[in-house]
């Protein structure tokens, strides 16, 4: 039909994605989800044993990837990321920006100095970084798919975490004002905020733990935790895909209706 649009797809087929902090948990998730998918992937770590472990894993499954050991805190490095994997692959189609360090849960007045840098400098200031690295590339492409990742305890003030909520709220913030600034570029951003806890703190281990974690679930709608593979990674594959190409400055709560706990 004259004048007909081609439908937006949901596929990332052929596409290629960076993904911070992939080498375990809600990364490893993603970066096993979207391989399998066919996007060809960039991985980091700070940990370069478990990014090796997950660099086999690819391998195995038949993945082109490319792994590269670094500090999401250090913004040089953001760059040089950047930089190889244009010159490997030719293009940026996609950033998860999945990194950040964590502290142990703490009542605000014992919160110091480090814990805060620590959590501002990998989580804000390293998703910051991120961004700008592939923006370059994404507006000359005149498209790009960068997705950040928040938390809801950052929306619910959960007790015990100052410290991480502020930092999450934060990613939340830069990802409306990247939405704002860069969807002129045809490049969206949004925030994803995911309910997967266990691969923080195994609860089978600990029989202490394990009372918290089942807890923790008792009032969930869904009465489980968020598998990283099967329930957080699908989502944001769409977030990546031409399918949410008029969607941006958003967050999405892919957490099983836990905060209609609230």
């Amino acid at each position: 039909m004259n004048g007909a649009h081609e439908p937006a797809g949901a596929g990332i087929r052929g596409h290629v994605v960076i993904v911070t902090g992939a080498s375990r948990g809600i990364g490893r998730g993603l970066a096993r989800h979207l391989g399998q998918q066919g996007a060809r992937l960039a991985v980091t770590g700070r940990k370069p044993e478990r990014l090796a472990a997950l660099s086999a894993e690819l391998d195995q499954l038949g993945i082109e990837h490319l792994a590269v050991p670094g500090n999401v805190a250090d913004r040089e490095a953001a760059v040089d990321l950047a930089r190889q994997v244009h010159e490997r692959f030719g293009r940026i189609d996609g950033l998860v920006a999945n990194a950040q360090s964590f502290r142990p849960v703490m009542p605000l007045e014992d919160v110091r100095e480090s814990d805060m840098d620590l959590l501002f400098d990998t989580g804000p200031k390293g998703t910051l970084w991120a961004m700008q690295a592939v923006f370059p590339y994404m507006k000359e492409a005149g498209r790009g798919r960068i997705v950040t990742m928040g938390s809801a305890v950052g929306m619910s003030g959960g007790a015990g975490y100052g410290p991480y909520s502020a930092s999450k709220e934060a990613v939340r913030s830069l990802t409306r004002t990247a939405g704002r600034e860069w969807g002129q570029y045809g490049i969206t951003v949004n925030c994803v905020c995911p309910a997967s806890a266990a691969h923080r703190m195994p609860p089978a281990d600990d029989p202490e733990r394990r009372a918290v974690f089942d807890a923790m679930y008792a009032q969930h709608p869904m009465r489980r935790d968020g598998d990283p593979e099967r329930d957080i990674a699908p989502p944001v594959l769409f977030l990546l895909s031409d399918a949410a190409q008029y969607i941006t400055g958003e967050t999405f709560m892919v957490d099983g209706g836990g905060q209609m706990r609230a």
